[in-house]
Order: structure tokens, then C-alpha cells, then sequence
């Protein structure tokens, strides 16, 4: 796949994704004669789990150890020391991101809280406006 299928499936900009290979997140499987960047399956799903930890607050250092310590994970004939830090590390990353996704929902709570506010808020100007009641809005600036 192309650069610009892959940013269409993975809902990310040509841009980012051409950052995050600069900074060693991912490389396309191969290119093309032409020299133009091909993704695999793979790829893109190693694409989607960075996009999932960068709203949790991950670093792009933090992002490429975990898909370092998933790839070892992944490796059957990995070391069991390397297994074990892989496993750890990954630990941490999942309460980190279970705290962050709290935190994520609190203020998702807030958000949605205010939205309510301005909808009761502005519900009578928008009955005034419907139904010609009162001034109009450009008689209000």
C-alpha cells in the first residue's frame, strides 16, 4: 500500500506519518522502483497502535519501546531476560494509559457538561429567532 491509502485507513496525515519514520516509529516494508513508500498490513497496524497512545500522552521514545517490547513479545525464540523487560515495560504502559484514559474521561465529563450548559443557555435565543419574537441578531451587534 501507498503512503496515501495508509494515512486514509489509519485516519493520520502523509505528514505524520512520514515524522514518525524519521523518527524510527516505522518504516515502510519496501519502496518502489520509483522510490515511493509500500506498507504492509503490519505496518499499518503497528501505525494504529501509535496513533492510540498519542492522545494518552506517550513520547515517540516511550511509543518506540513499547513496539520494541511488543516485537519481542511477538518473537518466540526472544531471550527470557528480554522477555521479561518487554513484559514489564508493557505493564507500565498499560497503567499509564489506564490512568490517562481516566483522566481522558473526566474531562470528556467536563467537556460534555459545559456543552449542556450552552445548549440550555442558548435554548431561548433560539426560540426568539424562530419564532420572530424579539430582536433580530443583527439589531443585537
Amino acid at each position: 500500500m501507498q503512503i496515501g491509502v495508509v494515512a486514509e485507513r489509519t485516519e493520520l496525515s502523509v505528514r505524520t506519518l512520514r515524522h514518525w519514520e524519521e523518527n524510527g516509529l516505522v518504516t515502510p516494508s519496501a519502496r518502489t522502483a520509483g522510490g515511493f513508500r509500500l506498507y504492509t498490513e503490519g505496518d499499518v497496524e503497528r501505525l494504529r497502535t501509535i496513533r492510540r497512545m498519542k492522545p494518552l500522552g506517550f513520547t515517540l521514545e516511550e511509543m518506540k519501546e513499547l513496539l520494541t517490547s511488543l516485537d519481542v513479545l511477538a518473537d518466540a525464540s526472544a531471550a527470557a531476560d528480554a522477555r521479561l523487560a518487554a513484559s514489564t515495560f508493557v505493564a507500565d504502559c498499560h497503567t499509564r494509559a489506564a490512568e490517562s484514559c481516566s483522566t481522558l474521561r473526566r474531562q470528556l465529563g467536563y467537556a460534555e457538561e459545559f456543552l449542556d450548559l450552552l445548549a440550555d443557555r442558548g435554548q431561548p435565543l433560539l426560540v426568539i429567532a424562530t419564532t420572530g419574537h424579539g430582536r433580530s441578531y443583527s439589531e443585537h451587534t
